[in-house]
């Protein structure tokens, strides 16, 4: 049976996108332990702008890196249950990117105002990082208007 964590920003508040349009941003990465692989199994986000004059979306897309993402602002990894043991991963929003991406993980957008979501239809549709693999799973959001408000937790499971 797998251990399942929620991933979120330690303090209650919004990340916003970048200030150039069309402009990719780090949101957040999760780079596996040594004992336990990493598989992202669902992922929430909502945009949050309250003076929206124009249509607008904000698109979060998940990759892997090479060489893991570091630094940045540490996440909330809390398990569902109670009995589970603490999580073996690291993570963080607004990190400073790793290097030799690797796309192929999923792409969720959101309005400007409403949330959207990605759930895993199964274990074999996860995006998954082997245990003691030096790079991580990484979002990079993305907005066609400018600092653009939203909120973004994810759920993982370890293997």
């Amino acid at each position: 049976m797998p251990y399942v964590y929620t991933d979120s920003l330690a303090t209650a508040g919004n990340l916003t996108t970048s200030g150039t349009a069309n402009t990719e941003t780090e949101t957040l990465f999760l780079k596996p332990g040594t004992t336990r692989s990493l598989y992202l199994s669902a992922v929430q986000i909502g945009g949050k702008d309250a003076a929206v004059t124009q249509l607008a979306a904000v698109g979060v897309r998940f990759m892997k890196w090479g060489t893991a993402s570091t630094s940045g602002t540490g996440l909330a990894i809390v398990a569902r249950e109670a009995s589970m043991p603490a999580t073996t991963i690291t993570g963080a929003s607004r990190p400073t990117a790793g290097t030799t991406r690797t796309n192929g993980g999923p792409i969720i957008t959101c309005g400007a105002t409403s949330p959207n979501q990605w759930i895993a239809l199964n274990p074999d549709h996860m995006f998954g990082i082997n245990a003691s693999n030096a790079g991580s799973i990484s979002a990079q959001d993305v907005g066609a208007a400018v600092s653009m408000p939203f909120e973004i937790a994810c759920e993982h499971q370890e293997w």
